[in-house]
């Protein structure tokens, strides 16, 4: 059987896109502007032995499969196209069978997973518990140290690895990181003297606008440690080492209980859900009386509990959960926070995820250099799936702001928010 006949057969209404194959067969429209170019048998065996998602990704990133007509540090008009008019269907018993035996039965032996893969989750419970110090560590290791220049062309100077902020549609991608910290800097009601924790801090980002901005004496603790030694330098750099500090330190090791504020951005969707409630309690233990905390987080549009797909999984968030905003809300209230205030940021990140595969593409020759094409390749499509999950709402973003409160019930809250 040739492929791009078993291809025709599995997708309802005919392939949107030109699907080529290595055995000269092809399906779809010829004139079709984006094209699939399925190049070596490898390619087959891995869309035969993980169909969905994973198996395009392991032949993607390998290199036995291209796309055509877009840039590979950014191919989200492909990625569109495929989402809306692709519509795979489940073949029978009896016609799988005809179509393997016409493929080649040799073609159902897993070939190794591209070296960009990461173990999956039946082995990494094996090795450690999920969400324990050492296995976090781990796994944050994956995802952050790959290479901090890399970082600096994907991310832009502000080397800020989460949601912008968009004041204007013409804003660009730093002028909007400085909103996006400065928006939590008001929340927060950082002034001169204070101290914030910033927990998750990445490369500092927060603790260096905080300390520069606002005179605030702040903390940063991240698990990477490529992570803190960039911030280190950064602070020295900027002259704020009698101000700012960055510690490569699991947030649940920071025994200081006395800051005004704490801020965490991007660090919920690595802690676990069920480790919620342990994570505002300890946060609210960092806290004076009358103190406030910012979370910043990717959410789910339900509370629902969803695992992640298996290409996030094993290619960029290994262990990473999202779950709604309400289960944030609800489990930073049973730990004794008021919530005051929560915002949706949804549409920012579609945003800024657009300007990160920009940078992508513009770097693109420089970042393959540092990181190989397999990796590039990884993050055009993770940053481009994830800019559709976010305009299609399958995905969202919220801050929520809460305070811990005095004993007789004071907040040292306005009563209406004062940013």
């Amino acid at each position: 059987m040739a492929i791009g006949d078993a291809m025709g057969r599995l997708v309802r209404g005919g392939l949107p896109v030109r699907f080529t194959a290595y055995d000269g067969s092809s399906a779809g429209p010829p004139e079709a502007e984006i094209g699939l170019d399925l190049r070596t048998e490898r390619g087959l065996a891995y869309l035969m032995t993980a169909p969905g998602d994973l198996g395009m990704a392991r032949a993607y990133v390998s290199g036995d499969l291209d796309i055509s007509g877009v840039h590979p540090g950014d191919p989200y008009d492909a990625l569109v196209l495929l989402k809306d008019h692709t519509k795979f269907r489940v073949p029978t018993p009896s016609e799988a069978l005809q179509i393997a035996r016409g493929l080649g039965f040799s073609h159902l032996k897993p070939p190794p997973p591209p070296p960009q893969e990461h173990l999956p989750r039946w082995r990494r419970a094996v090795e450690g518990l999920r969400h324990s110090m050492m296995r976090d560590a781990e796994v944050i290791s994956h995802h952050y140290d790959v290479s901090n220049r890399f970082y600096e062309m994907v991310l832009g100077p502000s080397m800020a690895y989460t949601c912008a902020l968009y004041e204007t549609p013409e804003a660009t991608l730093e002028e909007a990181q400085f909103a996006k910290f400065d928006l939590v800097a008001r929340k927060l009601g950082l002034e001169p003297g204070q101290k914030l924790l910033d927990v998750g801090c990445g490369w500092g980002t927060m603790v260096r606008h905080a300390a520069r901005e606002y005179g605030v004496k702040a903390l940063g603790v991240t698990l990477s440690l490529e992570q803190a030694q960039w911030a280190k330098e950064a602070i020295d750099r900027e002259g704020l080492g009698d101000l700012a500090e960055v510690r490569h330190l699991d947030y649940r090791d920071v025994v200081e209980n006395d800051f005004d504020a704490v801020s965490s951005i991007g660090l919920t969707e690595h802690i676990g859900v069920r480790n919620y409630p342990s994570y505002f309690s300890h946060l609210r233990d960092r806290l004076k009386p009358g103190g406030r905390l910012l979370n910043h987080s990717i959410t789910r549009s339900h509370n629902r509990r969803t695992e992640t797909g298996a290409f996030i999984d094993r290619y960029v968030f290994p262990d990473g959960e999202l779950i709604g905003s309400g289960t944030i809300i609800a489990a930073a209230q049973d730990q004794g926070l008021e919530v005051q205030h929560s915002e949706n940021l949804r549409l920012h990140y579609a945003s800024t995820l657009r300007d990160w595969n920009r940078n992508l593409v513009e770097n693109w020759d420089e970042c393959v250099a540092e990181v190989g094409e397999g990796t590039a390749r990884v993050w055009g499509l993770y940053i481009a799936g994830s800019r559709v999950g976010f305009e299609r709402d399958e995905v969202e973003l919220h801050q929520v702001l809460a305070t811990r409160n005095h004993d007789d019930g004071r907040a040292d809250f306005p009563m209406r928010p004062d940013w």
